[in-house]
């Protein structure tokens, strides 16, 4: 308690500036071990409190949000109106009404007012910990809550004077208010300078552009401080490294109005840095490292060099064995020989019983510092000749793993660095635990996935299809986008390519059934307005919160024809065999699972060899940047400038300039026509004493047409028998069709019932029935039956000699 008291009056004696409010956040992932601190402050409008600062996990782990209106009963307006704290358990956060939007894991949570000096705000806390937050930690948070709530320096009106380094941009306008010290560093004098922020970029080195760009257009992100660092041209010389420390600040609606911040050149910042601020820096970086990978090297990275240890190793622990993520120095010699017979992997690990003096210290779960000369197992004294610690690193209740860090020249550890070595555990072992269930739930998801999505896309008659899937690369969750290519009977493919709302296992897993379901009513042999429509009344009857987009297209390879249906998903694009480009017109329906009665109206498609069909989602066509018209245009200005000849290279081109910040699927198919075109003949059997006989003669009429002169008998033996079956066996209409391709024809008979035809196991002689599939199998290449829109069709192939 003492020391978070120094820490926040050192940093109440500091002017008030924004770096001062993100620090003294950072001290309640220290001293009050909440994983998460955000400050909220209200809008322009006095309607919203919005997200002003933040520090730890991100947000939306813990289903926070940016902006809460005044007028609600969250957390943070109960304080803000009441002016006393309000302490939330994981009990307590369940039965509220927003409990349904937020993560299925315990916490706890606190708001705090912050009003101090007549500021205005609130301080929002989240503890991971199993009793929440104690006394001390609620005492530490009120302390934070002071130190928060000085009034921020406001901004200068237009036309007003800044401090030497500081500059203010207007979110709206783009004009730039900028202090003295800036303009040098630009080289520009303040007579020289319009008040236009792309006068200053216009110095910045071409390659830094855009990062810089994206901080200072940055309407749609999120509330918040702003780092980065980019190169400014000079006369003569090389390019001069700056620093820019910004905030955006809140306006109305939660709408960033104002970044204001400084300017510094790195090379005159200062270098030296407390135990605290390395505290804060190893809590910044591990609220942003998503992998156990990046946990481990972002411990690394902050303990090494401050501590001027020779070696760092960082593990999990899984039962009874320490999986090593990260070795620092990575080379095998720099570590003992027992841990090289070990550690023969990537991932190497070793058993902790060989190391008992670890197990100890991990059964006790404390940090432990042994200065050199200590007498230590070899697997261990060989780490840290001149000194060792061990610091196991704790998170609900358990041991999540251990960091080894070791001097070979003996080491003197002070009062100081034993507590940076506590707090770094603390923070280190949450990480780690949170990065575990990241990387077990995404490889999971990822898994699912693959497993959903088509190994390999199927050999088409007249066609040549290719697809692609890329995840996101902002995340770890995967999300619900699909695609896939289904033959039907008659020469006919399927094209389906949709869109599950969402990053998570729900959405993959329900992709994955919608997957199935437009596959099946396709099988089926449904047109596809009735395929998409009962893919909607299925979704819409699982009763889940998720919907999905869709795009369906039935493509006849023999006639050169299409239809398409849309559920709100972006259209088809073609592209036609002169190069031109178009965007299908296609009226679409409602998303899938919006509503259960819904219209998917068809859209006609006509095609000649050479056309070009693509079909995407929007990841590939809409960003933060563009909206979907403007990356529908784009996408068909790049397949006209395509050669459809190879669509694997096509495809890959389209992908090369995806923005990569949602997940994109893509379809592509060239329609090169059929080079032989099977013959078609189709009879309605009407049920009539001599409807039989009318089939056959229909058969044996459409085959003498055709010039087939051999297997006429067995032909006309298994149409009889196959009509019989129907006509005895069914109710409703029965309807023959024979198809010729090359010199085998196929005889299909389709009825009203789906009841699929059983073949006897054995007759006797006795019997008087039963021997009709056993003759039409003795006479066929193949035959089978398949489902055809509520009833079914058996069909019979039989091999000619023409």
């Amino acid at each position: 308690m003492l020391r978070a008291e120094d820490a926040l009056s050192a940093l109440l004696a500091d002017p008030a500036t924004p770096e001062r409010t993100h620090r003294a956040l950072e001290q309640a992932l220290v001293f009050a071990r909440a994983a998460f601190a955000g400050l909220y402050t209200p809008s322009d409008d006095g309607e919203v409190l919005c997200m002003a600062d933040s520090a730890g996990v991100p947000r939306t782990v813990y289903g926070l949000r940016d902006g809460y209106p005044l007028t609600g009963s969250s957390p943070v307006a109960d304080a803000h109106h009441t002016g006393r704290p309000v302490w939330l358990g994981p009990g307590e956060l369940a039965d509220r009404a927003e409990s349904r939007r937020t993560p299925a894991r315990d916490f706890s949570l606190a708001a705090l007012p912050a009003r101090r000096d007549g500021g205005r705000g609130c301080l929002l806390a989240v503890s991971e910990s199993r009793d929440g937050f104690d006394t001390e930690d609620r005492k530490c948070l009120e302390l934070i809550a002071d130190a928060v709530a000085g009034p921020a320096p406001a901004p200068p009106p237009d036309g007003g004077e800044l401090a030497p380094g500081a500059f203010s941009l207007a979110m709206d306008t783009g004009r730039l208010q900028v202090g003295d010290d800036i303009l040098e560093l630009f080289g520009i004098g303040r007579d020289e300078f319009d008040g236009k922020v792309e006068t200053l970029l216009g110095r910045t080195v071409p390659e830094d552009l855009p990062s810089l760009m994206s901080v200072v257009e940055a309407d749609h992100m999120t509330i918040g401080d702003r780092e980065l660092e980019f190169r400014v041209l000079q006369p003569g010389g090389p390019p001069k490294w700056l620093r820019l420390r910004g905030r955006l600040m809140p306006g109305g609606e939660g709408v960033p109005s104002r970044l204001s911040g400084t300017v510094d050149d790195t090379s005159t910042l200062r270098t030296e840095m407390t135990d605290v601020a390395r505290v804060q820096r190893l809590a910044a970086a591990l609220s942003t490292a998503g992998t156990v990978r990046d946990v481990s090297q972002a411990v690394v990275a902050a303990l090494r060099r401050p501590l001027r240890a020779d070696r760092i190793a960082l593990a999990e622990l899984e039962h009874d064995r320490l999986v090593v993520t990260v070795l620092d120095p990575p080379e095998p010699e720099a570590w003992p020989e027992l841990w090289r017979l070990e550690w023969r992997t990537e991932w190497p690990d070793a058993p902790v019983r060989a190391m008992p003096t670890l197990a100890a210290a991990l059964r006790e779960g404390r940090a432990q510092i042994w200065p050199a000369g200590t007498a230590l197992e070899p697997a261990l004294a060989d780490v840290g000749p001149g000194g060792l610690a061990v610091l196991p690193l704790p998170a609900a209740g358990r041991m999540t793993g251990a960091c080894l860090i070791g001097w070979d020249r003996p080491h003197d550890f002070g009062p100081d660095e034993r507590a940076l070595l506590t707090a770094s555990a603390g923070l280190a072992g949450q990480a780690l635990m949170r990065a575990r269930a990241f990387d077990a739930e995404h490889e999971l998801v990822g898994m699912l996935q693959r497993q959903l999505l088509p190994r390999r896309l199927p050999e088409l008659p007249g066609a040549v299809a290719v697809a692609r899937y890329l995840p996101a690369t902002a995340g770890l969750e995967v999300g619900g986008d699909w695609y896939d290519v289904i033959p039907l009977p008659d020469n006919h493919v399927a094209l389906v390519i949709g869109d599950v709302q969402g990053h998570s296992a729900a959405a993959a897993t329900l992709m994955g059934q919608m997957r199935t379901a437009l596959r099946a009513y396709a099988v089926e042999g449904h047109p596809p307005d009735v395929v998409v429509s009962h893919a909607n009344r299925l979704l819409v009857g699982m009763e889940t919160d998720l919907f999905a987009t869709c795009a369906y297209v039935d493509v006849d390879m023999e006639e050169g024809s299409a239809w398409c249906v849309r559920a709100g998903h972006p259209p088809p694009v073609l592209r036609h065999p002169d190069g031109s480009t178009h965007i299908v017109e296609a009226e679409g329906g409602p998303p899938l699972g919006v509503l259960a009665q819904a219209d998917f109206p068809m859209t006609p498609l006509g095609l000649r060899p050479g056309t070009l069909i693509a079909l995407t989602t929007d990841g590939l066509v809409e960003s933060a940047e563009s909206d979907i018209d403007e990356g529908m245009a784009d996408l068909a200005r790049r397949l006209a400038a395509s050669d459809p000849a190879q669509l694997g290279p096509v495809a890959d081109g389209l992908l090369g300039e995806a923005h990569r910040g949602d997940d994109v699927a893509l379809l592509l198919l060239r329609y090169d026509g059929m080079d032989v075109h099977p013959l078609r003949e189709t009879w309605t059997v009407w049920r009539v004493p001599e409807a039989v006989r009318h089939a056959r003669r229909f058969t044996r009429r459409t085959l003498r047409a055709w010039g087939v002169t051999t297997h006429l008998d067995a032909v006309l033996l298994v149409v009889s028998e196959l009509v019989t079956n129907a006509l005895v066996h069914t109710d409703g209409p029965v309807r023959l069709d024979l198809t010729l391709v090359d010199s085998r024809l196929r005889l299909a008979v389709a009825d009203t019932s789906p009841r699929t035809p059983v073949k006897p196991t054995s007759i006797g002689w006795e019997a008087t029935g039963g021997r009709g599939l056993l003759l039409v199998e003795a006479l066929s290449a193949a035959w089978g039956t398949v489902p055809a829109s509520g009833g079914k069709q058996v069909w019979s192939e039989i091999a000619l000699d023409r």
